[in-house]
């Protein structure tokens, strides 16, 4: 849990960090908070920190990581969404946006933006959805608007797309060949519980066995390398 130290004016924005590696974290803090309009008024390294947080020091905008230590950056987008709907959320992951970028964007974020990008971009993403705007890529934009008009060839929807979130959550730690045992450590659940997901993940994808799942997993996996 961090608090800034900076002054903020009334001229700046107070942006929250939603960020579970430290290194990463106080980066941000610096890169972001070194800006005139943009002041780090906090940070969390967890989703149960976050909350609390929230509600007490009010930001303009939060910065949420996709991949969290203690769950899942989706599940906590909804509750943020949920507290205040009009607190704009903007996504900053090394996942690809074509995994996650719809499913951030239909959970309450306005933006989704990957690490990969330079510094002066994720910046930019920040005062977008700050001025009530969306921030995706062109790329994303492009897949985005076809699938909103159907042109003549749209983009097909893939059978990873009746996944719920905590589905796709758990096929995407299969395809990194995580066992149910540490699936359910790492989102605080019972194994009974992933065993249940897992059977409803096969039964959306038309695989009859584990093994069949963790090939199927592995095999959209690489094609994503």
């Amino acid at each position: 849990m961090q608090t800034s130290t900076q002054t903020s004016s009334r001229d700046q924005s107070r942006v929250f960090l939603v960020e579970d590696h430290p290194v990463v974290r106080e980066g941000l803090m610096v890169l972001i908070g070194g800006e005139g309009d943009l002041n780090v008024c906090g940070a969390a390294g967890s989703i149960g920190e976050t909350m609390p947080m929230l509600r007490e020091l009010k930001p303009d905008v939060v910065v949420v990581d996709i991949t969290l230590g203690d769950g899942n950056g989706l599940d906590l987008i909804q509750d943020i969404h949920r507290f205040d709907a009009k607190l704009p959320i903007l996504v900053l992951s090394m996942h690809d946006e074509a995994v996650y970028g719809e499913r951030a964007l239909r959970a309450g974020a306005r933006g989704y933006i990957m690490k990969s990008e330079a510094m002066d971009k994720v910046r930019a993403a920040i005062r977008a959805v700050l001025a009530g705007e969306i921030y995706v890529s062109d790329t994303m934009a492009k897949r985005m608007v076809h699938k909103l008009i159907n042109l003549r060839v749209p983009e097909a929807p893939t059978l990873l797309d009746t996944l719920s979130d905590r589905e796709f959550q758990i096929f995407r730690m299969i395809a990194d060949d995580i066992g149910p045992t540490e699936i359910a450590n790492k989102l605080h659940v019972s194994v009974k519980t992933i065993e249940t997901h897992r059977e409803h993940i096969k039964e959306k994808l038309g695989v009859k066995s584990g093994a069949e799942l963790r090939r199927f997993a592995h095999e959209w996996l690489t094609e994503r390398r």
